[in-house]
């Protein structure tokens, strides 16, 4: 059963969507905002994502580049900006797909069925291993010499994010917003505080970090 991750702040388009999603054999989970799909998809890989460009916390663009970050899901855009550089800089951004709305459900749903057998017939769920730790991120597990660490469900949170991308800085607003939320966007306080403990679990010399880097007045980066 394919996966389908709606997102899109009427609840109204939302319920049309599953109904006639579900009644076709698809898996349906929803969010309306950035930052919640964003979460979703990461806890819930999906095969393929219906994104609203008008959401309340981030715009779509920025949903579409935060998921391009780590995978390579088939991304359709529903937006009601019919304005062409509008859709330049979605597909730029990395959607597969445009759709205007108001639009007919079966042409979705057709452009739905070739947008996931075009993806990856199965979503990535990695186990990445570098010298001092290993960390499952389909199993949401981290261990160190063969032991668990227990880690909170914040610290879970950024470490995933940033070791879906590895090699890449991921900037201090973009973390901020998927572990905490949009209103937290300049609250980097929290991430010195968060990364230091994730330093001191993980790293062999915390003072000295060889994985869990920082990109200075930018945001970190991990390296394998």
């Amino acid at each position: 059963m394919s996966r389908v991750l709606v997102v899109d702040d009427d609840p109204a388009l939302v319920r049309a969507l599953s109904i006639n999603l579900r009644a076709r054999g698809y898996e349906v989970l929803a969010a309306s905002t950035g930052a919640g799909a964003l979460a979703l998809a990461a806890s819930h890989p999906p095969h393929a994502v219906v994104l609203d460009l008008g959401l309340p916390d981030l715009d779509g663009t920025e949903v579409i580049a935060g998921l391009r970050g780590w995978t390579g899901v088939p991304i359709l855009v529903l937006s009601a900006r019919e304005d062409s550089a509008e859709k330049v800089a979605a597909l730029d951004a990395g959607a597969d797909d445009y759709v205007v709305k108001p639009f007919g459900m079966d042409e979705l749903l057709a452009r739905l069925r070739a947008a996931i057998r075009r993806g990856s017939p199965e979503p990535a769920r990695p186990v990445v291993t570098t010298a001092d730790f290993t960390v499952d991120l389909g199993a949401g597990r981290v261990t160190r010499d063969g032991e668990d660490v227990k880690l909170t469900p914040t610290e879970w949170h950024l470490l995933e994010v940033l070791v879906r991308n590895p090699g890449r800085v991921v900037d201090h607003a973009r973390l901020l917003t998927e572990v905490w939320g949009p209103a937290y966007r300049d609250q980097t306080n929290y991430l010195r505080v968060y990364m230091a403990t994730l330093r001191r679990k993980l790293e062999p010399d915390a003072a000295a970090p060889k994985h869990l880097l920082t990109e200075a007045g930018r945001g970190y980066r991990f390296e394998p």
